[in-house]
């Protein structure tokens, strides 16, 4: 994505469908063959002049702007989507012992989280306070408050990535919002009138070698969408709205005035509102910048009003410099990482105008673009190809790379035109993409499952694909993509509840957790399944395990979600404690729950050797998981 004004940057993006290879189902409903469609030779290019950016970003915010301000003006928090020894040299030349890591996605690629260890050291970060903890003797050794003290912003969710004796925190900070006026959406939030203030990213870099300390920061205007770490190397995804000063209106201005007024200020904002400035020190040392225009590249189809910046890190170096950022002005909700390649899907909405009072996403059908960079170095990423698929995705458990392609599986929503209601039709799928020069081209897809519902968990093993659709019961979907082109259906299960999280286990066996439902598709509780699915005509359940009105952090949350090959051990949040289960063959058992003190609401869990670790805002609590017998407790306070 790396551009070099004025000329093309890389590739071409498609728009709309690409011929699908064939594609069959043995069993109801018949997946379709989408008919071939019109290829688009989109392509991201360069800005010809900051001028020539000011122009299209403006004239894009324009497009978006409503009487209330912009809908994406305050973007909402990110979902959740290894260490030693401080203070004993003894500790540190010890072999780090056997331990879980976080439950990431792609082997190889870690992704931040609350907790991690190393087997010699745990490092959580709770409350914007980053705590160390021996799992040796059962003590913290180490305390390091991050928080800023009384200012206009308040730090949010905090996460951690950590490389050898130096951790990564990544914080956002959300400045405060009301609700969007007049729109009935509580959800929906819209800058305060008149002062706009501007969300941010912080970085902290803290040495563990001694005592936690923070020995370089970094901060930039937006909010984190995701990071990945590969070995040393980290990617910061940073995703920025238009940071435009909205005048404040009389109470009794009309939404055409007000509409307006909003119009003039974005016509007035200067290149500024929409390229992220950041800073950083090191010790006596500090800069400063923002993206530059000869940074910033867009779409050949249209300038989007959002800015997404793919800031590059080295965990063994001792200060965070400029992050070599590389900026599009497109916008995403999922970043995927292969190690070698990183992709960043979002929605493209559809280029019609809404119904009066409603937002964008409220209507019509959308297709995601999604955009390939070659990580396969440290430093900045480059930019290789891009492509699009129908639908949208769920999240990033949705995109999978295999043998050279990459899998999509989405959802597809339409708004009937037949009636005035707001009625939809929808349908899942998965489409094959194959790289053709700077393309991802379609060169296959299944399309048809789950008339009327939508995804809710998909898992891709090799060749094979699982995908949980429902509305009033759940088809767990088997399906067989070892021929690129004509990917298929081979068989399915359907039963009643849904699984949000599928998670492989051995000897070809699946765990779901999600929640189980009536016939009329109204939830009961929190479900953990285990399927069999060695036969890929005839999935089934073996087990489950059921607790009425409950919920589980895991469902939506894969970090949350703790398994254990070696022994079987499954430990997943339910409420505010944690469930203990063990898969043995073909049955699930309960074995007790772990609680903390102080209303703690269990998040994490951890193994360190032969112990369980839990984690919580009240603190941490190490449990014996063969008897649930506590070893010890360390509170937070």
């Amino acid at each position: 994505m790396t551009s070099r004004r004025p000329t093309l940057v890389a590739g071409t993006l498609l728009a709309l469908l690409l011929l699908a290879g064939s594609a069959a189902a043995t069993r109801s409903p018949a997946p379709k063959i989408p008919p071939a469609g019109p290829e688009s030779p989109l392509r991201l290019v360069s800005f010809d002049s900051c001028a020539d950016a000011l122009a299209e970003l403006r004239a894009a915010t324009t497009a978006e702007v409503g009487p209330w301000g912009l809908a994406n003006g305050v973007p909402q928090q990110r979902g959740r989507l290894e260490s030693q020894d401080a203070t004993s040299v003894a500790a540190e030349s010890k072999p780090a012992g056997e331990h879980s890591l976080t439950n990431a996605y792609e082997p190889g690629v870690d992704e931040p989280d609350l907790v991690k260890t190393d087997g010699r050291r745990i490092v959580t970060i709770s409350q914007g306070v980053l705590r160390v903890v021996n799992p040796t003797t059962n003590q913290f050794i180490g305390r390091l408050d991050l928080n800023d003290g009384p200012d206009q912003r308040h730090w949010g969710q905090h996460d951690l990535l950590l490389y050898g004796d130096h951790a990564m925190v990544l914080t956002d900070a959300a400045p405060m919002v009301l609700p969007a006026a007049g729109l009935g959406h509580e959800d929906i939030a819209v800058p305060r009138p008149g002062s706009n203030p501007p969300t941010a990213t912080q970085l902290h870099l803290v040495d563990l070698s001694g005592p936690p300390r923070v020995i370089s920061t970094y901060e930039i205007n937006g909010r984190t969408l995701d990071a990945r770490q590969t070995e040393s190397t980290v990617r910061v995804v940073i995703q920025s709205h238009p940071q435009v000063t909205f005048p404040e209106q009389p109470a009794t201005a009309d939404e055409a005035t007000r509409q307006e007024a909003n119009r003039a200020a974005v016509a007035a904002a200067g290149i500024e509102a929409w390229l992220p400035a950041y800073e950083w020190t090191a010790g006596a040392e500090h800069g400063s910048g923002r993206v530059d225009c000869d940074r910033l590249s867009r779409p050949q189809t249209g300038t989007g009003s959002a800015v997404l910046t793919v800031l590059s890190f080295d965990l063994t170096a001792d200060r965070l410099t400029d992050g070599t950022p590389v900026s599009v002005a497109a916008d995403a909700d999922t970043v995927y990482s292969t190690g070698d390649s990183l992709y960043l899907a979002g929605q493209r909405r559809p280029a019609v105008s809404p119904a009066p009072g409603r937002w964008p996403d409220q209507f019509g059908t959308s297709v995601t673009d999604i955009y390939q960079f070659d990580t396969t170095t440290a430093g900045r990423p480059q930019y290789v190809a891009a492509g699009a698929v129908p639908g949208r995705l769920i999240n990033q458990y949705a995109l999978s790379q295999w043998q050279g392609h990459l899998r999509v599986a989405t959802t597809t929503t339409s708004q009937l035109a037949s009636t005035g209601q707001d009625e939809r039709s929808s349908e899942s799928g998965v489409h094959v993409l194959r790289r053709q020069g700077g393309v991802l081209t379609r060169i296959g897809a299944v399309t048809g499952l789950g008339p009327g519902e939508r995804i809710y968990s998909v898992r891709y093993l090799g060749d094979t694909a699982y995908v949980v659709t429902f509305r009033r019961t759940d088809p767990l979907y088997a399906l067989d993509l070892s021929d690129h082109a004509a990917p298929r259906v081979t068989g399915e299960l359907k039963i009643t509840g849904y699984s949000a999280y599928l998670h492989p286990v051995a000897d070809g066996r699946l765990l779901g957790i999600g929640q189980e439902a009536d016939l009329d598709g109204r939830v009961q509780g929190v479900q953990v399944s285990l399927f069999d699915v060695r036969d890929p005509a005839q999935p089934l359940r073996l087990d489950r395990w059921h607790r009425p009105d409950a919920w589980s952090a895991a469902e939506h949350d894969p970090h949350a979600f703790r398994y254990d090959p070696s022994t079987g051990l499954l430990a997943v949040p339910v409420n505010a404690g944690l469930r203990l289960l063990r898969v043995s063959g073909d049955t699930l058992t309960d074995q007790g729950e772990v609680t903390h003190p102080a209303g703690g609401h269990i998040t994490r869990s951890l193994l360190v050797g032969d112990t369980l670790w839990t984690v919580s805002d009240a603190g941490l609590r190490a449990t014996d998981p063969t008897t649930g017998q506590s070893l010890a407790w360390l509170p937070n306070s």
